[in-house]
């Protein structure tokens, strides 16, 4: 029933960031990304993203404006998760790789959403070996809640007296820059070759 719950917040998050796409397009704005757009949603940051606080694998308190400093992927995950974050954070970084190969410099960021068993240790460890510019924040689980908040993520613990309890979550990535804020999500089906083509695309015209 948990998953069942989990997918069906991730429908209707897609749901409303493609309606909110559709009356962005609609209304023919003078957006100086329209071209690069597949699945954009109005409002850029007044939607997607905002101010957070966690901390990074130091144990440092830092903000989104100490991370995001460069086009960044933002992603929501755990290190426990046994198969999709995984996928989805190697995903990035290899669509990182494939843009910096052509010249441009993205970050990839991954965001616990298992703060009790995700600690700046473990944070480390797992942007260590996910290699390259790989940052990865944990913080408390009001930090972690209000960062998830105002990025409009979902997760859900199962139960926790199991040690190895799963958590459901959204599988969105987030593009990410500090002068532009939100500007495009990718789902699981978008390729690494695919992101870095659309990531591409924005960091021309910034």
């Amino acid at each position: 029933m948990v998953r069942l719950y989990a997918v069906l917040a991730t429908v209707v998050l897609a749901i409303g960031l493609g309606v909110m796409w559709l009356l962005t397009r609609g209304a023919g704005s003078d957006d100086q990304f329209a071209q690069c757009r597949s699945s954009q949603i109005a409002g850029g940051t007044a939607a997607i993203g905002g101010p957070f606080e966690l901390i990074n694998g130091e144990g440092q308190t830092v903000t989104d404006a100490d991370v995001i400093t460069e086009p960044t992927l933002v992603y929501f995950g755990y290190t426990f998760c046994p198969d999709v974050c995984p996928f989805d954070m190697s995903r990035n970084a290899e669509a990182v790789d494939i843009l910096a190969g052509r010249g441009q410099s993205v970050t990839p960021l991954f965001i616990s959403i298992d703060p009790d068993r995700d600690t700046p240790e473990v944070v480390a460890d797992y942007a260590f070996n996910m290699g390259g510019k790989t940052i990865a924040l944990t913080g408390s689980a009001e930090q972690v809640k209000a960062a998830s908040q105002a990025y409009k993520t979902y997760y859900k613990a199962h139960d926790k007296s199991d040690e190895y309890y799963l958590v459901d979550h959204s599988t969105f990535t987030y593009l990410m820059t500090p002068e532009a804020g939100f500007l495009e999500f990718f789902n699981r089906n978008d390729s690494a070759e695919q992101m870095a083509d659309k990531v591409g695309c924005f960091l021309d015209k910034l």
